[in-house]
C-alpha cells in the first residue's frame, strides 16, 4: 500500500511514463501523480499534499524553476524535496536551481538507476521508514542494476505506439525524405546525442517536426532501441536546442558488414510549443540548405 506520494511533472508523456515507473517498480510505497506543465502541477499541489516533486525545466505555462520558486513559498511545501529532471545542465542553469531551492539536479538522458539514487538521497529515512513498515527492502545494487537494465529494454506504452506506426498511416509532418546521393551537395549540420552513458557525435542527415535521422562513426558507442536521448542541434549561432527523444531505428548506412556508419533515428517527445517553434526555423532552414 502506497504510504507516500510523488508528483512527476513534464511535458512529455513517454518521459513522465519512464519516471513513473522507476518509481512505481523500485518504490512501491510512493504512489505516483503526473502532470504536463507547471500550471496543472501547482493546482494538483494545491489541493493534494505531496511528499516529493520529480520536475522537468523547459515546459509550458509554466517552467520547472517558477514551480520551484512559487513551492518554496508556500509554507506546507518549504521543505519537501523538489528533484529538477532536465537536459539542462549548464552552470549557470544549475546556480539557478540552487537558488530557487532544489534539493537534487538530474540530467536527461537518465538512467533508472540514477533516478532511484536521487530520490534515496532527498528522502532519506521518511522512505527507509515507510519500506520498512510495508514490509519492504532498498534493493541492493545488483538489483537496483538489474531492474534499471529491465527498465530500459521495455518498450514503454507512448514509444510503442509511435513504434507502431507506418510513415504512410502516420498523421503530422511528412515523414523523413530518403537520403540523398553522396554527390548531392546538402548542409553539414552537426548534432550531439546524449544518451544516459554516451554521447555520439554526429551529421544530421534529415530532419522534420516528429524526428530527426543522423549519421555517425560507427567507432562510437551506440544506444539501443528505445534508449532515451537528448538531441543537442545549434538552431542559429550560439543559441542550442535541446530536444527529448527516444531511439526510433539504428540501421547501417551501407549494405556491408564492415560498414563505416550508423544510421540513428530520434523521434522527438517534447510537447513544448517553444521547442517545437525553434525547431520549425531549423527544419525550414535545413530543407532550403539541401535544394
Amino acid at each position: 500500500m502506497a504510504m507516500l506520494k510523488a508528483l512527476v511533472v513534464d511535458d512529455a508523456s513517454f518521459v513522465r511514463d519512464l519516471v513513473k515507473r522507476t518509481v512505481r517498480q523500485r518504490f512501491p510505497v510512493i504512489e505516483t501523480t503526473d502532470a504536463q506543465n507547471g500550471r496543472r502541477a501547482q493546482s494538483l499541489m494545491s489541493r493534494t499534499a505531496f511528499d516529493l516533486i520529480l520536475c522537468d525545466w523547459e515546459m509550458p505555462e509554466m517552467s520547472g524553476l517558477e514551480l520551484l520558486q512559487w513551492m518554496r513559498q508556500q509554507p506546507q511545501y518549504e521543505n519537501v524535496p523538489f528533484i529538477m529532471i532536465t537536459s539542462r545542465g549548464d552552470k549557470d542553469h544549475v546556480i539557478e536551481a540552487v537558488k530557487g531551492g532544489v534539493s537534487e539536479y538530474l540530467g536527461k538522458p537518465f538512467s533508472p538507476e540514477g533516478l532511484s539514487k536521487k530520490i534515496i538521497k532527498v528522502m532519506g529515512r521518511k522512505l527507509k521508514d515507510a519500506m520498512d513498515r510495508s514490509g519492504k527492502s532498498m534493493a541492493s545494487p545488483a538489483d537496483a542494476f538489474k531492474e534499471s537494465a529491465n527498465l530500459l529494454t521495455r518498450k514503454p506504452e507512448a514509444a510503442a505506439e509511435v513504434s507502431a506506426e507506418s510513415p504512410s498511416s502516420s498523421p503530422g509532418p511528412e515523414p523523413l525524405a530518403p537520403t540523398r546521393p553522396t554527390s548531392a551537395r546538402a548542409p553539414m549540420s552537426l548534432a550531439s546525442v546524449r544518451f544516459a552513458e554516451s554521447t555520439l557525435k554526429s551529421v544530421v542527415k534529415d530532419i522534420n517536426l516528429t524526428e530527426v535521422r543522423v549519421i555517425a562513426k560507427r567507432d562510437q558507442v551506440f544506444p539501443g532501441i528505445l534508449d532515451q536521448a537528448v538531441v543537442d542541434i545549434e538552431i542559429a549561432e550560439g543559441q542550442m536546442a535541446r530536444l527529448n527523444g527516444y531511439v526510433h531505428q539504428l540501421q547501417a548506412v551501407d549494405k556491408r558488414q564492415d560498414t563505416d556508419f550508423v544510421s540513428v533515428t530520434i523521434r522527438f517527445v517534447d510537447e513544448d510549443p517553444k521547442k517545437l517553434e525553434d525547431l520549425s526555423r531549423f527544419v525550414a532552414r535545413f530543407r532550403a540548405g539541401m535544394r
